[in-house]
């Protein structure tokens, strides 16, 4: 008689995430997976598949907080500009205080370029971050707490692109204030 296969698969995709946040996808073999998972293999084939459909469930599973984050703070104050300055305050927390980076960014090179489903999740993750910082920019506008001179879809455009390049500046200077100063700039333009 078969052994039933019973673990908390949302916990398990969790853990697995953080492998892949670290490691990334490449690097990460199954019996990391299933080390940080503690569960053996023929649990993770029997219950979730292989290591591209875990890895495909752990990328929704990041995108998906990053979701509820995203909700969180637009019902956090009624001041738009409020909610863009603390995302933004939030962003350069996440990108000095995390050790394993963004995973978002991660996959976005290692893996979104080859792998369709991957990049659906990621691409999906990036259309909500962008609507939820082109609505407060239009809102903070409507509200007049910032300058109507440039549309909200140009600045959340910039601020994507921007947010990226201080991922990246932080992986390879290491320089917090470099990128604190940064944020603070984009504030101030956005206030003028």
């Amino acid at each position: 008689m078969a052994r039933s296969v019973e673990f908390d698969q949302e916990a398990a995709i969790q853990k697995a995430m953080e492998v892949f946040r670290k490691k990334g996808y490449s690097a990460t073999s199954m019996r990391d997976l299933t080390e940080a998972m503690q569960i053996n293999s023929s649990s993770l084939y029997n219950t979730i598949g292989d290591k591209q459909e875990l890895f495909v469930r752990a990328v929704q599973c990041y995108t998906d907080s990053r979701k509820r984050d995203l909700d969180e703070r637009a019902a956090a104050s009624t001041s738009a500009l409020e909610i863009l300055k603390n995302y933004i305050d939030y962003s350069v927390y996440n990108i000095v205080s995390e050790t394993d980076g963004c995973m978002a960014v991660k996959m976005a090179f290692e893996v979104a370029t080859s792998d369709e489903r991957v990049k659906a999740v990621l691409k999906k993750d990036s259309d909500n971050q962008y609507e939820f910082i082109r609505k407060h920019i239009a809102l903070a506008m409507e509200q007049g707490q910032i300058a109507n001179d440039e549309s909200p879809e140009l600045l959340a455009d910039y601020f994507l692109s921007t947010w990226s390049g201080w991922n990246e500046s932080y992986i390879l200077h290491k320089d917090v204030d470099k990128i604190k100063r940064m944020a603070r700039y984009f504030i101030r333009q956005l206030s003028k």
